[in-house]
């Protein structure tokens, strides 16, 4: 029962990264849909984290706890906010980091809107390409090919499809990225820690969602990301044991199609 409601967990974590960006309200493309999370009670016990930057780096590290936004930080963004020369500078410094990478290959810690936490390794090949493995029992894995994004449960022998496009990670993946340009930036700020952009998108189907992407004040670094959904629950990813130099096996980004096959309709 214990692995059941791990796994249930990790997928659940998922769903809220994915479904929480999805530009559309299409339904993916498998007959075995991921289950959309319920939003967790607000009054969740999870407390701020107050730690250092998290670690980085080709030496292994501790997971890190991940930084949990305050939920009431999502405030309703106000459409003739402006940023001063510092913020430009700061939102450049971030786009010129995601632009730079071309492989990054770590471990992740996931914390879901219920306080759930999974962990596992994570391989990005730009651009376009992503594969999340979570660690036992969960059977989730996350696969991007360039142009297609698949979640796919072992247990299950499942995997829904979704267009790249349409989700938070193409943001990541993208071989070069101006935040200011080419995103709708609502926020951001820094501290001695980190520099937060935040983003918002608007669909009018399901209402508002927005993605916090955190990179070290110091070392210029991805620490982590946030995605809130439209309910305003969040999805925090911390990453750690950061290698941009290692070669990444380009089988690794392979959807298979034959093993886990789309049932039609």
């Amino acid at each position: 029962m214990t692995e059941q409601l791990a796994a249930h967990s990790a997928r659940i974590g998922l769903a809220t990264l994915i479904a929480a960006f999805m530009m559309t309200a299409a339904a993916p493309s498998s007959a075995q849909g991921v289950p959309v999370p319920k939003p967790a009670p607000k009054s969740r016990n999870i407390q701020m984290s107050a730690s250092g930057p998290l670690t980085t780096g080709a030496t292994a590290a501790q997971p890190p706890d991940p930084v949990i936004p305050d939920p009431r930080r999502n405030q309703p963004a106000n459409i003739f906010a402006s940023f001063d020369a510092n913020q430009k500078a700061q939102a450049a410094k971030v786009s010129a980091y995601l632009s730079s990478l071309q492989t990054l290959v770590g471990n992740f810690v996931q914390v879901g809107p219920d306080g759930s936490k999974s962990k596992g390794d994570f391989y990005i090949q730009k651009p376009g390409k992503v594969r999340f493995e979570y660690d036992d029992p969960s059977p989730v894995e996350l696969i991007a090919d360039g142009s297609s994004l698949a979640v796919r449960d072992r247990k299950l022998a499942t995997q829904d499809i979704y267009p790249l496009s349409q989700t938070p990670l193409r943001y990541l993946l993208s071989d070069r990225i101006d935040l200011m340009k080419d995103t709708n930036v609502v926020s951001v700020t820094s501290d001695d820690m980190f520099i937060s952009v935040t983003i918002e998108e608007k669909q009018a189907l399901i209402g508002t969602s927005r993605l916090m992407l955190m990179v070290g004040a110091k070392d210029g670094q991805l620490k982590q990301w946030t995605v809130t959904d439209p309910q305003g629950y969040d999805t925090t990813v911390a990453v750690y044991n950061l290698d941009t130099s290692k070669k990444v096996d380009p089988g690794l980004f392979k959807i298979d199609f034959t093993r886990y096959p789309t049932p039609p309709g």
